[in-house]
């Protein structure tokens, strides 16, 4: 019967370790490209899509604070999709505008 809840336990400890892994390169990526769409100015060039990275960027910080792993990577990933379109219409648009 010891040897049932041992192995019980074990593998109790052993599966709540494989499905929840921390997304910290969806994050780093997501924070980068935050960053880099904000020294781009994209706030100014392109509000809406620096809107929607900004958002998505909040709710994975939140989410992986509260330890919501998949919610968390899914939304940086967004963030990161977002933050990299706002880049780069930020940086399309000051070259053009230097023409």
């Amino acid at each position: 019967m010891k040897v049932l809840k041992l192995l019980f336990i074990l593998f109790s400890l052993m599966a709540c370790s494989l499905t929840a892994t921390r997304p910290k390169a969806e994050m780093s990526m997501a924070t980068s490209a935050f960053i880099a769409a904000r020294d781009a100015n994209a706030h100014i060039s392109a509000p809406n899509l620096f809107r929607k990275a900004e958002y998505y960027f909040g709710r994975a910080k939140s989410a992986y604070r509260k330890k919501y792993f998949d919610k968390a990577k899914q939304y940086a990933i967004l963030a990161k999709k977002f933050s990299e379109r706002a880049e780069f219409l930020a940086l399309r648009k000051a070259v053009l505008e230097n023409m």
